[in-house]
């Protein structure tokens, strides 16, 4: 099946959830949240994207951008220079995160700070924190002392333009609200002992090797579908080749 389109964003804003790998955590100390902060900000220099607001959790990342470059190209020199450093670091190889980035257009400014509340809270939604400011891998704290006069790393006029004090963004900010945005969508992880038991389930399973090969790709999409695991789990827990497997859930 083929990708479905990127929503193309008539203003060039966007929100943008870069996730890793698998729900691998990206950070595994504050050092990995401040390479990814340099490699952020050196590739806003070069691609010439604004910043409205960012939260860096364990394994995924909120951006408020509005294009210079093109989207994809920005988001492309943010990661592969982390990727690099993250990986030489831990001496591990491979993909860090997952191969398309998720994005939404933003078209208005009533949605946009809309946006800017829901990544401030996302800290406070996952129970890491009592209050937005404590919580030190976000922008929100970059936003207020930008309303005292200090220089940020954020464009933040949009904002104060929005909100013409810093008491109106905070009152904003810390209302209860239902506020639906992109969603990172966690799913479940199935161990393989959960995944085999769920396959005995069904006899078909038994033998798949020996299946005609329309029924068989039939079933190995439809346990990928019911299950989300990854490629190589499937190939694993049904003793299949990573290509077969591959080769039938995207068919």
């Amino acid at each position: 099946m083929a990708r479905q389109a990127r929503a193309k964003s008539i203003t060039g804003i966007y929100h943008v959830i870069l996730k890793g790998i698998d729900g691998r955590n990206i950070f595994l100390d504050d050092s990995d949240r401040s390479i990814f902060m340099e490699k952020l900000n050196k590739a806003r220099e070069i691609g010439g994207f604004q910043l409205y607001a960012y939260c860096l959790m364990d394994n995924h990342v909120h951006l408020l951008i509005k294009e210079g470059e093109a989207l994809g190209t920005s988001i492309k020199r943010i990661t592969v220079g982390y990727v690099q450093l993250h990986n030489n670091k831990y001496g591990r190889t491979g993909h860090l995160f997952q191969n398309r980035f998720n994005s939404e257009a933003v078209e208005d400014d009533q949605y946009l700070m809309t946006v800017v509340r829901y990544i401030h809270r996302n800290p406070l939604k996952g129970g890491m924190i009592a209050q937005m400011e404590e919580y030190p891998w976000s922008s929100y704290d970059k936003v207020i002392q930008a309303y005292q006069g200090n220089s940020t790393v954020l464009d933040i006029e949009i904002i104060k333009d929005y909100f013409p004090t810093v008491a109106d963004f905070v009152r904003f900010s810390e209302e209860e609200n239902q506020d639906k945005c992109l969603e990172i969508n966690p799913k479940t992880r199935w161990s393989d002992a959960q995944l085999t038991d769920k396959l005995r389930q069904n006899s078909e399973y038994k033998n798949l090797g020996e299946l005609p090969f329309e029924k068989r790709n039939q079933l190995i999409r439809q346990i990928q579908q019911e299950t989300g695991s990854s490629i190589r789990q499937l190939s694993r827990v049904l003793g299949l080749g990573k290509m077969i497997v591959e080769q039938a859930v995207k068919r």
